[in-house]
């Protein structure tokens, strides 16, 4: 039997979550099952209605499972995403007309697809002036959508382009940009990017983003801040995507 760090038998919830979780891992229970209730799980293992829902809430805050209002818990089986940092930006990969989410699923028989895909004018948010060297009200493209796997969400992003450089060119405004996406377009116009920048960190998500990725309790997301620069340095793009935390591994390759 497992033991605590200080050598005593773990709480009666812990146990029956470990079963279950294992019971997950050997395939009794597949991707979409329902886990037993809290009924079957008190009277099987003879427990307070507390302690079979503390052990359910375990597998849901690990990411195994999903609580259903009104419904009951399901199994949330996803293998996560590998999201290759620098090789999914490469210019070889966009140059060449290949969408840079090719990278995360390649040699995997995993469809993805964009929707609530939405193309407005705005002004940029003081941060996003200053990463883009923009002056106080200057206008941006602004290009938001989201990123499901297998009919599952898994990223949102927003990308903010200054209107100076994209001008009228409709492919930026349009739903699909065409081979190679906005990096292609902007290299069209003499603006390729030949550097990327991005910044990670872990976070709790805010209501909207729980409801947009359909995150279970307990899940975090990763915020990512991309920027775009060409060759001389000039920004180009300004990227703000928020992943769910359970969807992804990220991996970045490094020359000793």
């Amino acid at each position: 039997m497992p033991t605590s760090e200080n050598g005593s038998p773990p709480p009666v919830y812990r146990e029956i979550a470990e079963e279950l979780r294992e019971q997950i891992r050997s395939g009794r229970y597949a991707d979409g099952d329902r886990l037993p209730g809290e009924n079957v799980i008190m009277e099987r293992h003879g427990v307070a209605r507390a302690t079979a829902r503390q052990a359910l809430s375990v597998l849901i805050n690990e990411g195994l499972a999903v609580a259903v209002r009104g419904s009951g818990v399901y199994v949330r089986l996803f293998r996560p995403i590998r999201r290759h940092g620098a090789r999914r930006l490469s210019r070889e990969l966009w140059g060449n007309g290949r969408a840079i989410w090719q990278t995360d699923t390649d040699g995997e028989d995993r469809g993805y697809e964009v929707d609530r895909l939405r193309v407005e004018e705005g002004t940029a948010r003081d941060h996003v002036a200053r990463v883009l060297g923009l002056t106080e009200g200057e206008g941006v493209l602004l290009r938001s959508r989201r990123y499901l796997v297998d009919g599952r969400p898994v990223q949102t992003a927003l990308s903010h382009l200054p209107l100076a450089l994209v001008g009228d060119e409709p492919r930026f405004r349009d739903g699909d940009t065409g081979p190679g996406g906005i990096y292609a377009r902007l290299a069209e116009r003499g603006l390729a990017p030949a550097r990327f920048t991005e910044e990670i960190r872990g976070r709790m998500p805010t209501p909207e983003e729980t409801e947009a990725l359909g995150l279970a309790p307990g899940t975090p997301v990763l915020e990512v801040a991309r920027t775009a620069l060409t060759a001389d340095h000039r920004p180009v793009e300004f990227n703000e995507i928020t992943m769910d935390g359970s969807a992804y591994v990220l991996q970045y390759d490094f020359e000793a």
